[in-house]
């Protein structure tokens, strides 16, 4: 069973960032952002960026946390953000029924969507 994935653009993180921090820090937190996506390993940028911004919770110190956890591994900060109901489950989801499953699916989607926008 396939999981929506994010479509993210830059002008979303930008939107994203100053929702969560105010315009007077957008700038700062930009800059912060912007420390993921330098290595050619990083996937995604603007879905990772926004991603972190989601998990931070409009706190810098976390959003400093994350950046460093998707450096690592991107996944490690898209899975909570955008997955977090699949995420707590993942390794037996498969032995739920189908209906379960999408229903996880689905409201993993609907919370982000709704942050999101």
């Amino acid at each position: 069973m396939a999981q929506p994935a994010a479509t993210v653009t830059p002008e979303d993180v930008q939107r994203l960032a100053r929702r969560e921090f105010g315009a007077d820090r957008e700038g700062e937190i930009l800059a912060l952002l912007s420390e993921y996506g330098t290595e050619d390993w990083h996937r995604e940028p603007d879905r990772v960026r926004a991603a972190c911004l989601k998990l931070a919770g409009g706190d810098a110190d976390r959003l400093r946390a994350e950046i460093q956890n998707a450096k690592r591994d991107w996944r490690d900060v898209l899975g909570p953000a955008e997955y977090p109901e699949y995420m707590k489950h993942m390794f037996r989801i498969q032995n739920y029924p189908e209906a379960e499953q999408e229903r996880i699916i689905d409201n993993d989607w609907r919370q982000y969507q709704e942050w999101f926008k």
